[in-house]
C-alpha cells in the first residue's frame, strides 16, 4: 500500500509538471498564431482591390521581405505582452470561427480534387486501356467506402454507450444518412445527364472526410465517458482509469485526430498551391481565376539572354487580398489543431474541451455535405446555366 501511495504521488507530481508545460505551450501557440493572424489580416486589408502590378501596393506584395519579416517579429513580440485576462477566451472563439471557415475551404478543395481525379482517369480510360483505369476507379471508390464504413462501426463501438452519449449517436447516424443520400443522388440518371463528371468516387471521398470530421468533433466532447483516450482504447483501460477527471494534467493533446487534421491541411494547401482548378466555378469561389497576367513567362533581353519574368501589368494572376485572408484562416486552423481545440484557462490553470468546438465541427460537416449536394442538383435545377 505504501509503495502504491508513493507511485501515486510521483505520478501526480509528474502530471502537474507535464500539464504546466503543456499549458505554457498552448498559451505560446495562441500568442504566435494571434500574431500571424494579425499580420495576414493587415495585408489582406492593404491588398483589397489590387488589380495589376501598376498599383503601388503590388510592390509591397512582391517585395520588401526583410521589412515584412520585421513587422511579423514585432507583432509576435508584442503579442506576448498582452495581459492574460479574457484574451484566451475571446481568441478561442475567433479560432473556432476561422477554423469553421477553413474546414469549408478544405472541403471545397477536396471536392475539386475528387472531380479532377475522376475526370482525368475517365479520360485516360477512353483514350487508352479502359479496363485498367476503370478498375482503378472502382478500387479506390470501394476502398473509400470500406474505410468510411469501418469508421462508422468503430465510432459506434467506442464513442457511444447504450445508456449514454445521445449526441454522438445523433452525429454518427445523421452524417451516415446524409452520406448515403449524396451517394444515391450522385448516380441518379438526371444528375448523370446534367453532370456526367459526377459519380461515386467523389461521393466516397466526401463520405470518408465526413466520417473524419465526425470523429474529430467527438474527440472534443468534455464528457470522458463518451470520449475515450487513444491510450485507453489501445491498452483496454477504462476511461476513468486512463484519464481521471480529478487530475488537471490528464488531457488529450496532439492525439491521432490532430495528426490526421494536420496531414489533410498540408495536402489541401499543397494542392491549392500547385494548380489552378479546371472548374471555373471553383476558381471564382476560391478567387484563383487567372487574369490576363502571366507568371513565369520568358523575355529576351538586349544582351540576347532569356529571363523569366512575372508580367502582371494587365492583371494580377490571383487575388492578393483573398490570398492573405486564406492564410489568416489557416493560422487560426493550425492554432486550433495543434492545441486540439482546447480552451486554456489561466485562472483555474486548466485546459478544457468545450461543446462549442464539437458543434462547430459537426456544423461544418453538415454545411459541407450541403455544398456537395448542391453541386450535384444545381445543374438539374438550373438547366439554362453552364456548369461545365
Amino acid at each position: 500500500v505504501q509503495h502504491t501511495l508513493q507511485e501515486s504521488q510521483i505520478y501526480s507530481k509528474y502530471s502537474q509538471i507535464h500539464f504546466s508545460l503543456w499549458l505554457r505551450l498552448v498559451i505560446m501557440l495562441y500568442r504566435m498564431c494571434f500574431a500571424m493572424a494579425c499580420f495576414f489580416f493587415l495585408f489582406s486589408a492593404i491588398m483589397i482591390r489590387v488589380k495589376s502590378s501598376k498599383d503601388p501596393r503590388a510592390t509591397l506584395q512582391n517585395g520588401f521581405w526583410f521589412f515584412k519579416f520585421l513587422i511579423l517579429v514585432g507583432i509576435t513580440v508584442g503579442a506576448f505582452f498582452i495581459p492574460d485576462g479574457t484574451f484566451h477566451d475571446v481568441w478561442f472563439y475567433f479560432g473556432i470561427v476561422g477554423s469553421f471557415m477553413f474546414i469549408l475551404i478544405q472541403l471545397i478543395l477536396l471536392i475539386d480534387f475528387a472531380h479532377s481525379w475522376n475526370e482525368v482517369w475517365v479520360r485516360n480510360a477512353e483514350e487508352g486501356n479502359s479496363k485498367c483505369w476503370f478498375s482503378g476507379l472502382l478500387f479506390f471508390t470501394v476502398l473509400h467506402y470500406a474505410l468510411a464504413f469501418a469508421a462508422v462501426v468503430l465510432l459506434y463501438l467506442y464513442y457511444t454507450k447504450p445508456d449514454n452519449c445521445a449526441e454522438h449517436k445523433f452525429f454518427i447516424s445523421s452524417n451516415l444518412i446524409l452520406c448515403v443520400i449524396i451517394s444515391v443522388v450522385s448516380i441518379l440518371p438526371k444528375v448523370q445527364d446534367a453532370s456526367p463528371q459526377s459519380g461515386l468516387l467523389q461521393s466516397s471521398i466526401i463520405t470518408l472526410y465526413t466520417m473524419y470530421v465526425t470523429w474529430s468533433a467527438m474527440t472534443n466532447n468534455p464528457n470522458r465517458e463518451c470520449n475515450p483516450s487513444l491510450l485507453s482504447l489501445v491498452s483496454n483501460i477504462s476511461t476513468t482509469e486512463a484519464m481521471p477527471t480529478s487530475s488537471p494534467g490528464m488531457v488529450q493533446w496532439w492525439d491521432a485526430q490532430g495528426i490526421v487534421g494536420l496531414v489533410i491541411f498540408l495536402f489541401c494547401t499543397f494542392y491549392a498551391s500547385i494548380r489552378s482548378s479546371s472548374n471555373a466555378q471553383v476558381n471564382r469561389l476560391m478567387q484563383t481565376e487567372e487574369g490576363k497576367g502571366t507568371v513565369g513567362g520568358e523575355e529576351v533581353g538586349e544582351d540576347g539572354l532569356r529571363r523569366v519574368v512575372d508580367n502582371e501589368e494587365d492583371g494580377v494572376t490571383y487575388n492578393y487580398s483573398f490570398f492573405h485572408f486564406h492564410l489568416l484562416l489557416a493560422s487560426l486552423y493550425i492554432m486550433m489543431t495543434l492545441t486540439n481545440w482546447y480552451k486554456p484557462d489561466i485562472t483555474t490553470q486548466a485546459m478544457q474541451s468545450t461543446m462549442p468546438a464539437v458543434w462547430v465541427k459537426i456544423s461544418s460537416s453538415w454545411l459541407g455535405l450541403g455544398l456537395y449536394l448542391w453541386t450535384l442538383v444545381a445543374p438539374v435545377i438550373f438547366l439554362n446555366r453552364d456548369f461545365n
